[in-house]
């Protein structure tokens, strides 16, 4: 399981999941997000996160880079040279933490990676837009049709795993439109489709 937040790329804001999130999920990993607005949660990364940023001082770095370097100094002082467990640093008492482990294995997704179970997550969604004056929703970065008929009037989006095909319905439950959907394996392997921005 991987935990995460809400923020860009891996989450959105209790909407539909981003297309790295499917990725993971297609590898038989669940998704953990935490709660929006709610980082104790997820306290210590938080925490050490603010501690890094305020030991930075990014008000004093005139460029980006010069930021990067100074985050790059503060954590190597937090993990090499303070000495906090017994005499030794961080990286003295837990060595293993220094290296990646088991290398990814391309071969190993190919043969492993579950597209039907990304279909079933997908499926648990009901997500809200508004339609516009054109009659279309926002829906992973692109432009869904309703119809003029719907516009400013709210509607659900469900997905059908399936039809592979998004299922767009009033506030009744009444079906108002089914989209095919633009996803297969391959897109969301290959990080190809848009799926980052969910309402634009």
């Amino acid at each position: 399981m991987l935990r995460v937040d809400n923020g860009a790329p891996w989450g959105s804001c209790n909407d539909l999941p981003p297309q790295l999130a499917l990725w993971i999920i297609g590898l038989g990993i669940d998704m953990h997000w935490n709660t929006p607005c709610r980082p104790q949660e997820n306290g210590v990364i938080e925490r050490s996160q603010g501690l890094a940023v305020r030991w930075a001082e990014p008000k004093q770095c005139p460029t980006l880079l010069r930021f990067q370097q100074r985050i790059n100094h503060e954590d190597y002082l937090q993990r090499e040279r303070h000495r906090v467990i017994n005499g030794l640093s961080r990286s003295e008492a837990f060595p293993e933490l220094m290296t990646a482990g088991r290398p990814y294995s391309y071969r190993w997704e190919q043969s492993h990676w579950d597209w039907e179970r990304v279909r079933q997550h997908l499926s648990t969604y009901a997500a809200t837009r508004q339609v516009d004056c054109s009659g279309k929703i926002g829906h992973y970065g692109t432009k869904l049709y309703v119809g003029t008929l719907h516009k400013r009037t709210t509607v659900y989006v469900q997905f059908d795993p399936d039809q592979i095909a998004w299922i767009v319905t009033d506030t009744q439950g009444r079906q108002l439109r089914q989209i095919p959907a633009q996803l297969s394996p391959a897109s969301i392997r290959t990080l190809t489709n848009r799926t980052h921005d969910h309402r634009s």
